[in-house]
């Protein structure tokens, strides 16, 4: 499975041969400036929420593609009037797509579209195929519901935020593994902003001392799992 960075929580997972793109928002993030969106591949596009930070970039990259947005029935109404396709699904239903299943889980978190219209509720996703079951949290506190995904599903690996102020801080997200059940953490929403400016090196020590490994991405890097 190799995955690729594209900033605060965009990335994009290869998994068999589709491309799945996970929160685009890279125009608008000054970090990503050489990333060109317009040669970002996606067959289908999970947006967590509706902000902005999360948004920008996916009716362009829609139109470019082609990809099947798939998001919570507000996200899904909105971006289906825009002549996009879309896949519509709520908290704790499951989906059987080309790639694998989709799970929507719960998220703690708010959600409101650029015109200020709500945006339904804030969510994350379980992908499970032959490959792996991972967990993308989304935008999100520390709640203790996450026990059940590490009960339910058998993650292999998360990606959880670390940024703070806005989400989980790094303390919570290793307390988030624990929930979930892994010790690789791929970090996510933090520095783009001055809010979610974090200490990666104290990051990593804070992981370490946990016993967990904490990947932190660099903006257009590509790796493996």
């Amino acid at each position: 499975m190799q995955i690729t960075y594209y900033g605060q929580s965009c990335f994009k997972v290869n998994i068999g041969g589709f491309n799945i793109l996970f929160d685009p928002f890279i125009s608008g993030n000054d970090l990503a400036s050489e990333i060109d969106i317009n040669a970002i591949e996606a067959d289908y596009i999970l947006l967590s929420h509706a902000h902005q930070d999360h948004t920008l970039d996916v009716e362009q990259i829609a139109k470019n593609t082609g990809a099947t947005i798939i998001g919570i029935w507000e996200i899904h109404a909105w971006y289906e009037k825009l002549g996009l396709k879309t896949h519509p699904m709520n908290i704790g239903g499951k989906w059987p797509f080309e790639f694998g299943t989709v799970i929507m889980t719960h998220a703690v978190h708010s959600s409101s579209f650029p015109d200020g219209s709500y945006g339904g509720q804030a969510a994350g996703f379980i992908i499970e195929n032959d490959e792996h079951t991972f967990y993308y949290s989304g935008d999100t506190a520390l709640f203790s519901d996450m026990k059940l995904i590490g009960e339910m599903h058998k993650p292999s690996f998360a990606f959880l935020p670390i940024g703070d102020n806005f989400t989980m801080g790094i303390k919570e997200a290793i307390m988030a593994s624990r929930f979930v059940g892994v010790k690789k953490i791929i970090g996510m929403h933090f520095d783009t902003f001055p809010y979610i400016q974090i200490d990666h090196q104290e990051a990593l020590v804070i992981a370490s001392f946990n016993e967990a490994e904490l990947i932190i991405p660099t903006i257009g890097e590509t790796f493996s799992i």
